[in-house]
């Protein structure tokens, strides 16, 4: 029976050791998740320093995450995310809803883009049109409670017209926004950080949906074609 025991001891240390291994890798599990989730939905390359998720409370941090435009927006850094600290409701999360309770944003850089032909890159960030009626397997997306972002620089860079290229500092610093959950509302926020650089608003367009951000910004007093 002693060779019994030994084994049975040389089983749960060995099992100790295979759980420890397993959480000290999820976390590059995890990363390598939405490192390949974010290149397939926005043909992004990016880079993520840190990513961590926390198993005993309901929160996910990245530090020093950066984000590169594709070719036709010339390849140079969009965004330079310094920390997004998210807190979520597990509950919600089980029922595929994402509802997000607080989310901590440091933005140290942001390079709006636009290519030789007028598109801009955050066309890429567009959400694809939602299906009539969710599907089962769909996730639903019910907003942020508190947003407490912080903004650095941001940049505008036209490659077609490089002259009208323009470097802000809007000196935004754990700025509290609340109960973000539309499209409408996140437009709101770009407005302010834009008005808040010294900038003009000469691209904002309305639709059926509502305002949508066609950034044919004014940068130099006039309106970019």
């Amino acid at each position: 029976m002693k060779w019994l025991f030994k084994w049975a001891l040389r089983l749960v240390f060995l099992i100790a050791v295979l759980t420890v291994v397993l959480l000290l890798s999820l976390d590059l599990i995890f990363k390598a998740l939405v490192v390949r989730q974010i290149r397939a939905g926005t043909g992004m390359d990016v880079k993520i320093e840190r990513f961590s998720v926390g198993w005993l409370s309901p929160v996910v941090t990245i530090e020093n995450c950066r984000l590169y435009n594709p070719a036709e927006f010339g390849g140079t850094p969009f965004l330079d995310i310094r920390e997004l600290h998210v807190e979520y409701d597990r509950a919600a999360l089980a029922r595929r809803i994402l509802h997000v309770k607080l989310m901590r944003l440091n933005l140290a850089e942001l390079n709006v883009v636009k290519n030789d032909t007028g598109r801009t890159n955050l066309v890429v960030l567009q959400p694809s049109q939602p299906a009539a009626a969710p599907r089962p397997e769909d996730w639903i997306f019910t907003g942020v409670d508190v947003l407490n972002l912080t903004v650095g620089t941001v940049r505008f860079v036209d490659l077609k017209h490089l002259g009208k290229n323009r470097e802000f500092k809007p000196d935004l610093r754990n700025h509290i926004f609340r109960d973000v959950k539309t499209t409408a509302d996140l437009y709101g926020i770009l407005t302010m950080i834009w008005l808040r650089s010294g900038g003009g608003w000469a691209g904002a367009t309305a639709t059926h949906d509502g305002p949508s951000l066609a950034l044919n910004f004014d940068l130099a007093g006039e309106t970019s074609s």
